[in-house]
């Protein structure tokens, strides 16, 4: 079992800022819980509540000792958000291990069952924080009441950047030298970062495979890849690793062979289904970074909540072509838009289509007759798709997962990146959540993690 603890950007912050201070500091993080269909755990921190200086008994650079009144306010907000307590301090000193003393020991022993009880919550976890030239070193556990302590092993920051940082105790292991041009170009960190990563792609067609191909391509050894359909003759010019011997094979099947052959230390789970179904929704929920690649909107919906209760950065594509009735291209447009925490969702920015979102999720009888009636939107047909476009897409997709991760570009980040090829034109953006919609701050739903219903939405029942 994998434990995450992912942290948006201004907790990051603020633990980065405490962690510098002389004197030892504590607090309680709370966190939503999301187990994934394996296992693994992730954290999901919502909000971190700092001890009071006057609940401090002794303060000092290698101890303290604080009173009940410091921490049990936040116990409280705990149970009323459903969240868990996550016991957090510092060790200062930029030499200072973070690994714990056994003082740490004993404090757990003492105040676990009372934060189980005052909290509401089966779980009681612990961190402790280190600073570093940049950003700081960690450890951790998660313990289940009446079961055994796992170590946290990794700590997934998101935001405007993003940074993987693996447990004070814990190792990865050596690079291969294929990676040797990748590591010339953005250090080793980067590149076990790639391999570290779990990502999910959903959709594996013209943008998707693209996208699946790049990242393996650049090392990224853990794969989850959905797509409900089979390869067609059509697929055949833009979907890659596809041959005239594929069709009518599922796609998720022709791309996890193809990418095999690339890798075959890859662990790629294929899922032949669609992201609007709960139970593929949810094999999502241990990724790191999704790539939404699907061209519906109910999809795209899906993937946006995801990204707000599970703090999970989402990568969505679009691509545009238009022509006349002549065959004559008028208009070839790109879309790459990056969610993250705190970020305006693809319905605040007016990237989904409400009302084809309810239609697409409809059964096909149902869709007919409500189109009769007048209550439905016909679905789109079928939509023209050249190869060029969608690999310039999905190759922008994938740089921007690069830049997050090295930081090349510039700062504040445009979370949404707009390709006009017929004009030679790219232009960016940055939006802002909408009052009272469920991605901004004050709705309470970032790192939610596993609500009911999930993701706080209907499902289908076929």
């Amino acid at each position: 079992m994998t434990v995450t603890f992912v942290i948006p950007q201004d907790i990051v912050e603020e633990l980065e800022s405490v962690a510098r201070h002389p004197l030892e500091a504590a607090g309680v993080l709370l966190a939503g819980v999301a187990e994934s269909p394996n296992g693994d755990i992730r954290l999901l921190a919502r909000c971190l509540r700092w001890v009071e200086e006057a609940a401090y008994s002794r303060r000092e650079s290698c101890g303290l000792t604080i009173q009940a009144e410091g921490y049990v306010h936040a116990l409280a907000e705990a149970e009323t958000l459903g969240a868990v307590c996550i016991w957090l301090h510092t060790h200062p000193g930029q030499s200072a291990s973070p690994r714990p003393s056994k003082h740490d020991y004993v404090v757990d022993e003492e105040i676990s069952d009372l934060f189980r009880i005052r909290s509401g919550s089966p779980y009681y976890g612990t961190l402790i924080i280190s600073p570093r030239p940049v950003g700081f070193a960690f450890t951790g556990y998660l313990q289940h009441e009446g079961c055994d302590a796992a170590q946290i092993q990794r700590l997934w920051q998101v935001g405007d950047r993003w940074r993987l940082v693996r447990a004070d105790d814990t190792a990865l292991p050596p690079l291969s030298l294929i990676y040797d041009r990748n590591v010339r170009a953005f250090g080793s960190a980067v590149q076990q970062t790639l391999g570290d990563l779990t990502v999910g792609i959903a959709g594996c067609g013209g943008t998707g495979s693209v996208v699946a191909e790049q990242l393996v391509r650049l090392g990224v050894r853990h794969l989850i890849v959905i797509d409900p359909d089979v390869l067609s003759e059509s697929n055949l010019t833009r979907v890659y690793g596809s041959t005239t011997l594929d069709v009518g094979k599922p796609k998720v099947q022709i791309l996890k062979y193809h990418l095999m052959r690339i890798a075959p230390d890859l662990h790629c789970e294929t899922i032949p289904s669609m992201v609007t179904m709960e139970s593929t929704a949810r094999s999502l929920t241990g990724c790191d970074v999704i790539f939404g690649c699907t061209d519906d909107n109910a999809g795209r919906l899906v993937l946006s909540r995801l990204s707000t209760y599970m703090l999970i950065p989402v990568i969505d594509c679009g691509v545009l072509l238009s022509s006349d009735n002549s065959g004559q291209l008028t208009g070839i447009d790109g879309r790459i838009t990056v969610l993250s925490p705190g970020q305006a969702c693809l319905v605040c920015r007016n990237r989904i289509d409400l009302a084809r979102a309810g239609a697409e999720l409809m059964t096909p009888d149902e869709r007919i007759r409500r189109e009769d009636e007048g209550y439905a939107p016909a679905l789109a047909q079928t939509e023209p798709a050249v190869v060029a476009f969608t690999t310039l897409v999905g190759a922008t997709a994938v740089s921007e997962l690069l830049e997050r991760l090295i930081g090349y570009g510039p700062e504040p980040r445009p979370s949404e990146i707009l390709l006009r090829c017929h004009e030679r034109e790219i232009s960016t953006n940055i939006a802002q959540p909408r009052e009272g919609h469920y991605c901004h701050p004050a709705s309470g739903k970032l790192g939610a993690g596993m609500t009911q219903p999930f993701l706080g939405q209907t499902w289908p029942t076929i």
